[in-house]
């Protein structure tokens, strides 16, 4: 017996309806799921986090002080009874060498391990947004709502208590609240987004279909949005092309509350910052007023004075040592012997000045090889589109040329071809039209900002050298020395790699690739994770290097350090950028001042 049609249809529809239903079933699952495990990943990271400390700012301030600070993070004790002083309307940069606990600091800020006054509200931003249904746009008006109406129970709660209308606090909630204008929500959210790099077509697709890096632009569109009294920033250009990186430079210059924030890029350091905090080798937090550059001066000028004072201190102790030793025996120098030992002793009682010993310097080095006559690696007449038609090539007619002795720097948007133009090279993909042309004995060698996610977490890093390269040695104590020259060091060569912070895997990837040894390296965001001193070095390496190097990335420094070329992959085309590295970034500010002045 056959059902008839209409039949047919209602059951169909009455399927789909179920099927509809039994899909946001599982979509709210495994959301559910996603976040216990997020919320699990938090507790076990709060866990192996200990930090103590006393409050002492004053209750109603929205300055925060808190003495006797110390911090612990899997045993190791990462800051010992220091102070933390962050004064509203300031900009810090917090600085400190890979593996030094900066990372973990911004989370012990943010999730208040030391309990802060209720009208400090804090964000961390160490993570990207959640996979949802949810388009950016609404993503971040979502929790723009959320947050307004904590500060509405916020201030409904003061006013019932008594005198509670007459609370300072109650004029920055109120702030607050005019601040946080419903009616204004999505256009402030498409603005911070496009900002941010964000295409209309972009901004129409769920969070779930965006890549990490584009959530991560996500989770710091909603940061800026909510404005939070106590703003810290993990790396917030990590995954930024440049001219995000110009506009976000330009948002934070005027953040009016308290900003924290860990950048590995001088520039960006130097445009935000009206603050540095050091976290120093004895586990301190040192403060010094003014951006990085004036930090440096100043911190030059301070140890120099410091060295001063160690050399002469030094000379008078050798001086009364020498006196006493030659004393001998007679009564009367006996006795100035003595008195002499005690101006030492009270030196002693009172502090030696110290010496001022120099941060080890760790000099990455690429194996140099033999140099491949050019042509090395050319493209002619190539054109590429992910789907296979021409017409939607991202780039067409592209004749360039890579040899040994090139240093390159690909600039441009995000979405205009950079990763794709490394993927050709390095024949993970072919063109559409036309062809790479190599030399037969090329060895080409890439690091992308990915490449720390390929690593066994559960080895440390002797045992994943030797196990990897066992054919170059199985001595643990040589792989120690190599560590060591790429600033791996003591107890981090032995921890488990999942416990050492995101720089020191990097470096760890950087020790893999001198061991491959390549023509051409390829160097896709190098810079995210590593400190300045790494980033230096790094550029010494390229420089130093034998073959050729070409190069992604948003850390204008590096590319002013490095690059002999510029590549603008723009508008279908990729063409050589005539002019400096300083040169392009003034072009993009200009750009994005005349743009907002139109608006």
């Amino acid at each position: 017996m056959s059902l008839s049609a209409s039949k047919q249809k209602r059951l169909a529809a009455k399927a789909a309806k179920a099927k509809k239903g039994a899909s946001k079933d599982t979509a709210k699952i495994n959301s559910i799921v996603s976040e216990l495990d997020e919320q699990t990943k938090q507790l076990s990271l709060h866990a192996s986090r200990t930090a103590t400390g006393v409050l002492t700012s004053q209750p109603r301030s929205r300055d925060i002080k808190i003495e006797s600070y110390s911090l612990s993070y899997y045993g190791r004790s990462l800051i010992q009874n220091s102070t933390i002083e962050l004064n509203y309307g300031r900009r810090y940069g917090l600085i400190g060498s890979n593996g030094s606990g900066k990372s973990t600091f911004l989370m012990s800020l943010g999730q208040q391990d030391i309990k802060l006054p209720e009208q400090i509200d804090s964000y961390v931003l160490n993570e990207e947004a959640e996979p949802t249904q949810l388009t950016p746009i609404e993503y971040v008006v979502k929790h723009a709502k959320e947050e307004l109406e904590r500060i509405e129970k916020e201030i409904e709660h003061l006013l019932a208590e008594d005198g509670g209308a007459d609370n300072p606090i109650i004029e920055d909630l109120y702030e607050r609240v005019d601040f946080l204008d419903p009616s204004t929500f999505e256009p402030r959210a498409a603005e911070l987004l496009h900002g941010l790099g964000f295409s209309k077509k972009m901004v129409a697709k769920p969070t779930k279909d965006l890549s990490g890096g584009w959530r991560m632009r996500v989770a710091l569109a909603k940061a800026l949005f909510i404005r939070p009294t106590l703003l810290l920033l993990d790396e917030p250009t990590n995954h930024l092309d440049l001219e995000a990186v110009v506009w976000l430079e330009e948002y934070l210059r005027s953040y009016d509350k308290i900003l924290v924030l860990v950048s590995h890029s001088q520039d960006f350091l130097n445009s935000v910052c009206t603050n540095i905090i050091h976290m120093n080798h004895k586990h301190q937090l040192v403060y010094y007023g003014g951006n990085y550059d004036t930090y440096v001066r100043t911190r030059s000028e301070l140890e120099a004075n410091q060295m001063k004072a160690y050399e002469k201190q030094q000379s008078e102790i050798e001086h009364i040592k020498k006196f006493i030793a030659s004393a001998g025996t007679y009564a009367n120098l006996v006795r100035q012997a003595k008195s002499k030992q005690k101006i030492i002793d009270k030196m002693e009682a009172a502090g030696l000045i110290e010496k001022v010993i120099p941060p080890l310097k760790y000099s990455f080095k690429f194996t140099n090889v033999e140099k491949l006559p050019p042509p090395v690696l050319s493209f002619e007449n190539v054109a590429f589109s992910y789907d296979g038609n021409v017409k939607h090539a991202l780039y067409h007619d592209v004749n360039l040329a890579v040899d040994m002795d090139s240093r390159v720097a690909l600039l441009g948007p995000n979405g205009t071809g950079k990763s794709t133009l490394l993927k050709l090279i390095m024949s993970e993909i072919e063109p559409t039209v036309g062809r790479v042309v190599r030399h037969n004995q090329l060895k080409v060698g890439k690091y992308n900002q990915h490449s720390a996610d390929q690593l066994d977490l559960n080895k440390s890093p002797v045992e994943y050298m030797r196990d990897n390269f066992s054919k170059v040695s199985s001595d643990t104590d040589f792989w120690r020395q190599y560590l060591g020259k790429f600033g791996l060091t003591g107890s981090h060569q032995t921890s488990k790699i999942a416990t050492l912070s995101h720089g020191l895997r990097s470096r760890l990837v950087f020790c893999e690739l001198a061991l491959q040894q390549p023509h051409i390296i390829l160097l896709d965001e190098p810079t995210n994770h590593l400190d300045i001193e790494s980033i230096d070095s790094l550029a010494e390496a390229i420089n130093a290097f034998s073959g050729g190097i070409v190069l992604v990335s948003h850390d204008f420094r590096l590319i002013s350090q490095v690059a002999k070329e510029l590549w603008l992959c723009e508008g279908g085309e990729i063409n050589t950028f005539e002019g400096d590295i300083k040169e392009y970034k003034e072009k993009l500010r200009k750009s994005l001042l005349k743009k907002q002045a139109s608006q």
